[in-house]
């Protein structure tokens, strides 16, 4: 194993072991111009699930993302990982969100074609070699489906 494939495997299970995010806010509603809208997904070939919530502002701003589920590290990884990157910004826009999911996916779906940029998905992008493995991509999916899902209901 390489350094970096080392490096990303310690991010890993750190985020597994630490998640970042894995408090599910309060549904509170449409109150202060912040919405709020949720959704749970379920992976049903390894049991994986997750109830994801996401607060956006009535400008479209991405405020935050909290979540609660159960499932292998890299299920859980992932969702702590996109947690942290919406965190990062004071208001993440609807449209770099979006990008971000779509980004996100076509990397999973490249099988190992397509790297993750580390300035522009942190973390996340220690996902990268998961691609490889067409079986764990729907766990590192899983929180990123949930986050768009609830984006459409926000």
């Amino acid at each position: 194993m390489s350094g970096l494939e080392s490096l990303y495997q310690e991010l890993i299970l750190d985020h597994s072991k630490r998640p970042q995010g894995k408090t599910l806010a309060k549904d509170e509603g449409a109150t202060d111009g912040i919405r709020s809208a949720t959704s749970y997904q379920r992976n049903p070939i390894c049991g994986d699930e997750i109830t994801l919530r996401v607060r956006v502002e009535d400008d479209g701003a991405v405020r935050d993302v909290t979540w609660d589920g159960a499932g292998c590290s890299i299920s859980q990884a992932s969702a702590s990982m996109l947690a942290a990157l919406v965190a990062e910004e004071d208001g993440m826009p609807r449209a770099e969100a979006s990008a971000l999911i779509e980004g996100f996916r076509e990397a999973l779906r490249s099988r190992g074609e397509i790297p993750l940029d580390e300035e522009v998905f942190g973390d996340a992008a220690a996902l990268s070699g998961v691609s490889k493995f067409t079986a764990r991509v729907k766990c590192a999916m899983l929180a990123w489906v949930a986050f768009e899902d609830a984006l459409a209901r926000a």
